[in-house]
């Protein structure tokens, strides 16, 4: 398997459509591509098996499930090496509130997506979960006020 192969335009193709719709069947997303399903679901299959496409996943309205309060946590730590990086992300990775998490530059080390249902919520998740790690020199929260765009990523 070739996985420095270029992905060409009709992966494009299957990758956008599968981004706005996951559950099509191969005939429609076929359909959707103006190809054939057998070559469509061999390239699928080739596109998953290379890794390109990693994982498929439902896009959830966080507010009817009770998790609508969304907060970008900014994270500096006392000292940063490999060990306490590692500590750090398996903490992180314990921790469902916690929906996405990127190791940035800057003045600060992480960048947390927190979701929780309101603002005692996120006071509790500092507190009582950030403030128990040793690790941790600070916290900034940014709190969301309106969420003005969310789509998939595109190729």
């Amino acid at each position: 398997m070739n996985s420095n192969r270029e992905i060409d335009d009709i992966d494009v193709d299957i990758i956008r459509v599968l981004q706005q719709n996951a559950r099509l069947s191969v005939r429609e997303l076929a359909a959707k591509v103006h190809r054939s399903p057998t070559p469509v679901f061999e390239r699928l299959r080739r596109l998953e098996a290379e890794g390109v496409i990693t994982a498929y996943s439902a896009r959830i309205d966080m507010m009817k499930v009770g998790r609508g309060f969304t907060v970008f946590c900014n994270v500096r730590l006392r000292h940063i090496n490999t060990a306490i990086h590692n500590d750090f992300a398996a903490e992180v990775h314990n921790m469902p509130e916690v929906v996405e998490c990127y190791n940035i530059s800057g003045e600060f080390d992480y960048m947390l997506k927190v979701q929780v249902p309101d603002m005692k919520s996120y006071r509790s998740f500092v507190t009582e979960r950030m403030g128990n790690l040793p690790m941790i020199d600070s916290v900034q929260s940014v709190f969301v006020m309106d969420e003005i765009k969310q789509s998939p990523v595109t190729i």
